[in-house]
């Protein structure tokens, strides 16, 4: 099956177009870009590059994908960005490709949703499944890990890490890394409890649920030091991978972890 391109459309003599890839009106495929198989590209939507996509993404009209990053240092480098298979970016959506400080690629994996005015800066890495709701935004050089949940109008500070099947709750301002498979929410981030809702509906069975609810309640009410209440995860729970998963993304912090509760003070940072 071959591609369709709207007679509007801009496509740049050096992109490679897949198999069945639709074109909109007045889209714009820029130098050095690849469309996979059956991706569509709605009308006035721009795709800059060094761009590589997958097969079968989605983007709807006006979104941007692939200009340069909004850094003072880039001075035209040679950077990329990097996207997987089955991705939906809606309107206005917005990702920037890397810098050279900052490694010089920005990744995104397969399978996600990003929703209107959504933002994904510089030398961001997403995974897979992963779903930002509207104006849910990125600032450069943050990680994403499969399965999370921004939710909208939320901002996620440079080099904040959001860890995998974690929910981000509404204008939420992330400022240090936010714990997996946990809720966090809020201008001042509280946890919430563990996200059970979104780890049921992706499979995760209730034992596992129960286990990593466990490792939670150790790491944020036991009154440990993060390195005390790794070990006490990683003896509570042996052979969990969740709650070993846990434990790398604690043991790996370098901005500090957002752990304050509900009513409390403090309970940020720390090792």
């Amino acid at each position: 099956m071959s591609e369709h391109i709207h007679s509007t459309a801009i496509v740049d003599l050096t992109a490679e177009i897949g198999d069945g890839v639709q074109i909109g009106p007045y889209a714009v495929i820029g130098a050095r870009v690849r469309v996979g198989a059956n991706t569509e590209v709605g009308a006035r939507a721009q795709i800059e590059g060094p761009t590589v996509l997958g097969r079968d993404n989605r983007l709807y009209p006006n979104a941007c994908v692939g200009f340069d990053p909004q850094d003072l240092k880039y001075d035209g480098e040679d950077t990329t960005l990097t996207v997987g298979d089955g991705n939906i970016f809606r309107e206005f959506c917005t990702v920037h490709r890397g810098t050279t400080q900052g490694g010089g690629e920005t990744t995104i994996g397969s399978g996600n949703l990003f929703m209107t005015y959504t933002h994904i800066a510089h030398d961001c890495h997403v995974g897979d499944k992963t779903v930002f709701a509207n104006a849910g935004t990125l600032a450069g050089h943050v990680i994403v890990e499969d399965g999370a949940t921004v939710g909208a109008f939320s901002a996620v500070q440079q080099f904040c890490r959001v860890g995998r099947h974690a929910y981000i709750g509404g204008f939420s301002v992330i400022t240090l890394d936010a714990l997996p498979f946990m809720k966090t929410v809020g201008a001042k981030p509280v946890c919430l409890g563990v996200n059970s809702i979104g780890m049921r509906r992706r499979g995760f069975s209730a034992e596992t649920i129960k286990s990593v609810s466990g490792a939670m309640r150790i790491l944020l009410r036991s009154g440990l030091n993060n390195t005390d209440a790794v070990e006490a995860m990683r003896s509570d729970f042996p052979g969990v991978a969740e709650v070993q998963q846990i434990i790398d993304f604690v043991s790996s912090s370098e901005k500090g972890l957002i752990k304050a509760l509900p009513g409390r003070r403090g309970g940020r940072g720390g090792r």
